[in-house]
């Protein structure tokens, strides 16, 4: 399965704005299920300034990548994912590990049940 990012203001807010969203301790997301002809899932990261100064914000969006790719045969296709980290994350950032946000992921992934049962 082939991952892109989400780079456009447009592809962002169309995702926000009509799109499921489910929450998690450390992260949200926001997903949609996108008509693309080849079944591309494309991922935007977000940390806002809420989150913690630059240090902070470009670890949690790193964590939050390292994530995806080494989960992606995992995902289901066809969907645009927004994954936000929350203040709570940035707050616990100097003791916050891989594991933690591998296990928040996962769980909001199931609720949104975005994680295919069986890998092929």
């Amino acid at each position: 399965m082939e991952i892109s990012r989400l780079k456009k203001d447009k592809e962002f807010q169309i995702v926000y704005n009509s799109g499921n969203k489910e929450f998690g301790y450390y992260s949200l997301i926001f997903y949609k299920k996108m008509k693309n002809k080849n079944e591309v899932s494309k991922i935007g990261y977000v940390a806002s300034k809420k989150t913690g100064n630059a240090v902070c914000r470009n670890r949690l969006r790193r964590l939050l990548k390292e994530f995806f790719r080494l989960n992606t045969l995992k995902l289901k296709t066809g969907y645009n994912i927004v994954c936000v980290a929350k203040k709570k994350a940035g707050e616990n950032i100097t003791v916050l590990k891989y594991q933690d946000i591998e296990k928040d992921m996962n769980k909001v992934l199931k609720k949104a049940n975005l994680i295919e049962s069986k890998i092929k």
